[in-house]
């Protein structure tokens, strides 16, 4: 597992590859930290401690110094990782929302997916507003860094939590998924002691942090004991088991809150809190190849463009391009304009990993105001690995409502429920 970081290193020199500042000892043992018992913060949060993943290996890349981060430094940190053969790349850095040939995370996390590397990225903490995320390529998964625990309801929005929709894909949902990020307890380096371990040298190594990485490195770990169990399974289909098991209820069974302890949106939550026992079952998933991005960024950008983000030839002419609403997303976002206009359709394609000869039966749920028709109503598998194909139809229906509503696409069997959500846009 590897860790692209931001590390404050002004009080010494800028080169050295030690962490000065506790941010990536910190992150990456949230992620993939060993058993430590009496782990505890000055007496606090007492017990044994250990990452999502504590038996993965940590490979950790330093790509900032003092206050800056440079993109080439960035994706040079990625492509090594990704030479060097981690299996999952954990960043808890990002910047403004910018194209994505501009981007070094989008440019990097498409050469990593391209080699098998799933790539996570977190969302941001410019919350509460409205489209403050950063890194919202849809071949990252993006992780909202503010699920409060522990508390009357849980888990629960935090304030600062970076929000949706993406500047540049608005028809693509996200964040994807949420995960804690509030009073997180992980290791601390002695940054004002002597010797120069990156390993804390004081009694109490760990401190308890929130804010800025926190839920990154939970989602990376998740991601890593997915791909130990199933080392066949892509990255996209390791993010859409995390996607299509999350929960989006709290400890009262009612909606996850956000800080105004009002139900968060779609753009606050994603699919939801992640379930890491589900999401090593999630019964089927949503597939997709790094060429299937292809056709989608070539209706966004020109060839040159093309060519910086996929890291090779590409010839847009010879694509028939389509909306990043028609990719094999584990969620469904649709804009609907007026009454009586035309009814949007997508299709998606599942593939079973759950049991062979098991059968699917669609239930959608859709505000008022909005039809959804699935075909067919009912997916029968006869194999592990076999995909089907399904078509969602929308329509609006009545009142002249605007703006942003949601609703849910379960595919459910005897044993799974395969959770899609839906954000509709009324023009």
């Amino acid at each position: 597992m590897s860790f692209i970081d931001y590390n404050n290193v002004t009080r010494r020199s800028t080169h050295e590859p030690i962490d000065y500042d506790g941010h990536g000892t910190h992150t990456s043992t949230t992620a993939a930290g060993a058993f430590v018992k009496g782990a505890n913060a000055n007496g606090n949060a007492k017990g044994v401690a250990s990452g999502m993943a504590p038996r993965a290996h940590i490979a950790a890349y330093k790509v900032c110094y003092g206050d800056e981060c440079q993109g080439h430094d960035i994706l040079a940190g990625m492509d090594a990782a990704v030479d060097d053969g981690v299996d999952v790349l954990s960043l808890s850095l990002g910047g403004d929302s910018e194209p994505y040939h501009s981007d070094p995370i989008a440019q990097g996390g498409f050469n990593a997916i391209n080699r098998g590397v799933f790539v996570s990225c977190s969302a941001g903490n410019s919350g509460p507003d409205h489209s403050t995320l950063s890194n919202d390529a849809p071949w990252a998964t993006i992780i909202f860094k503010g699920t409060a625990m522990n508390t009357p309801h849980s888990p629960a929005m935090a304030s600062f939590s970076s929000r949706g929709p993406s500047q540049i894909t608005p028809v693509i949902l996200k964040p994807d998924i949420t995960g804690p990020g509030v009073s997180v307890l992980a290791a601390w380096p002695d940054i004002t002691g002597p010797g120069v371990n990156i390993l804390a040298a004081w009694t109490s190594a760990f401190e308890v942090f929130s804010g800025t990485s926190m839920s990154c490195p939970h989602l990376s770990g998740v991601a890593a004991l997915i791909k130990k169990a199933h080392p066949d399974w892509s990255p996209a289909a390791i993010k859409s088991a995390i996607m299509t098991t999350a929960y989006a209820t709290d400890n009262s069974r009612g909606p996850i809150l956000d800080e105004r302890r009002l139900p968060a949106d779609l753009f606050a939550v994603g699919a939801g809190h992640v379930d890491p026992p589900k999401a090593m079952d999630p019964g089927l998933v949503y597939d997709l190849t790094p060429q299937d991005y292809i056709p989608y960024l070539c209706g966004l950008y020109a060839n040159n463009h093309v060519r910086a983000i996929v890291g090779g030839p590409v010839n847009c002419s010879s694509v028939k391009s389509i909306s990043e609403a028609e990719l094999n997303y584990p969620s469904i976002s649709v804009k609907l304009p007026a009454i009586h206009s035309t009814p949007v359709s997508y299709t998606r394609t599942v593939t079973n990993v759950g049991a062979p000869r098991s059968t699917y039966r669609a239930m959608v749920d859709v505000p008022e105001g909005v039809s959804a028709r699935v075909d067919p109503t009912t997916l029968s598998f006869e194999k592990v690995d076999e995909k089907k194909s399904f078509s969602i139809t929308f329509r609006r229906r009545g009142g002249r409502r605007q703006g942003a509503v949601e609703g849910q696409l379960r595919w459910v069997s005897t044993k799974h429920v395969v959770r899609s959500p839906i954000s509709i846009i009324l023009e």
